[in-house]
């Protein structure tokens, strides 16, 4: 796997993995309890930490959620193959066209549809696109928890609408864009929007070039990020953690190189790692890793070729896939997320599960928050990059 860091990595596979041990407070100090949430200021959902502190410095924490749990999986294993497309929308919404093709996957490993040409490039275009306004956004909302007073995030966010007007003007949508289909891909892209989207992706250049010279260097986001947090390679690897926070951690592993779906194996661009595990290695991980993508896009835009966009044989309405199981996953931009799946034959899926990266590296929070302070922790969680529809389903 083509990587890179300033120490290799190494890439044993580690012993068991023991939960942390509860800091006693120092002294004849007390312990207070906080009650952080549910309304919390690092996360863009419903969620609350169950905090134990002494003065300031947290021994004990409890991640609580649940609060916005929809019955998703219960559901889709009531409705078709078909209908459950739109559901996944809705786990991450700031991803929605990463999450449709994940899904589509795992019909398309169960139902022996293939992917046309046209359909594997729009699918990587869009994928790609999809990681970089979400990087983007992450860095914004992480500057802002240090005090930034929105001035990166709205930068972030300039740029994420020129990405959302593209989803919009081919999928009908902004956010909810539900593209995918099982073989392909729902509309075909015209040339103009193909002309736009380099367009853009060329402009997107200068933006990282204006970030990096923003905040790379800034002493206040230095000091409040480096050594903080710090999640080991071996806990990683243990805890199942994946994407930018794993590899932030010096864990080589990335979805895109290792299972080589789509068409990615036509691509070169390499995989940042980090060496310490900290929330800075975590931001330098994504804003290498949207540097990347955009080398992705450059060469999945000069290669676009003519053709169907849908397998002539996939019948998405009436989909029913023969008996049997499959796992279809993708690297989304928060890591991991995986669609199992059970057919009995019928039209709708007899079990249906997801693998969520944000609920996975969420169980690690407890981890990197033992030792800080209260405020520390704010960035803790912000910096492992959840959404709480994906965390609750």
């Amino acid at each position: 796997m083509s990587s890179w860091t300033l120490q290799q990595s190494t890439n044993e596979h580690l012993a068991g993995w023991n939960r942390p041990q509860v800091i006693k407070p120092e002294g004849d100090g007390e312990v207070l309890e906080v009650s952080m949430g549910p309304h919390h200021p690092s996360t863009h959902g419903v969620f609350r930490m169950d905090v134990k502190l002494d003065g300031e410095k947290v021994i004990g924490l409890k991640p609580v959620f649940g609060y916005l749990h929809r019955n998703h999986e219960q559901l889709g294993e009531k409705l078709s193959y078909l209908a459950i497309m739109p559901y996944t929308d809705r786990l991450d919404y700031f991803c929605s066209l990463s999450n449709n093709w994940g899904y589509a996957m795992a019909v398309e490993k169960l139902a022996g549809l293939e992917v046309p040409e046209r359909a594997d490039h729009l699918r990587v275009i869009l994928a790609e696109l999809t990681r970089f306004q979400n990087h983007a956004s992450w860095i914004g909302f992480l500057a802002q928890e240090m005090g930034a007073s929105g001035t990166p995030l709205m930068y972030a966010f300039r740029e994420r609408e020129k990405i959302l007007d593209l989803f919009e003007e081919l999928t009908g949508s902004r956010m909810m864009c539900n593209y995918m289909r099982f073989g392909g891909c729902r509309v075909d892209p015209t040339a103009e929007w193909l002309s736009e989207t380099r367009k853009v992706v060329q402009g997107l250049h200068k933006f990282v070039d204006e970030f990096e010279n923003l905040l790379t260097g800034n002493e206040i986001l230095m000091s409040r990020t480096q050594g903080v947090g710090v999640l080991s390679h071996d806990l990683a690897v243990n805890a199942s953690v994946s994407g930018p926070m794993a590899r932030a951690s010096g864990v080589n592993y990335d979805i895109r190189k290792v299972d080589h779906y789509g068409i990615y194996d036509r691509f070169n661009f390499r995989v940042p790692l980090g060496e310490h595990g900290d929330i800075y290695d975590r931001y330098m991980v994504r804003v290498l890793e949207i540097r990347e993508s955009l080398s992705i896009l450059e060469q999945a835009l000069k290669s676009v070729p003519g053709g169907p966009i849908l397998d002539p044989k996939a019948k998405s309405r009436g989909i029913r896939p023969k008996a049997g199981e499959a796992y279809g996953r993708i690297e989304a931009p928060k890591g991991e997320l995986g669609f199992y799946l059970i057919s009995d034959g019928a039209g709708s899926p007899y079990r249906y599960r997801i693998r969520p990266p944000s609920f996975i590296n969420l169980t690690v929070l407890e981890d990197m928050c033992l030792g800080h302070n209260v405020a520390d922790a704010i960035l803790i969680l912000g910096s492992v990059d959840i959404v709480l529809g994906e965390v609750d389903r």
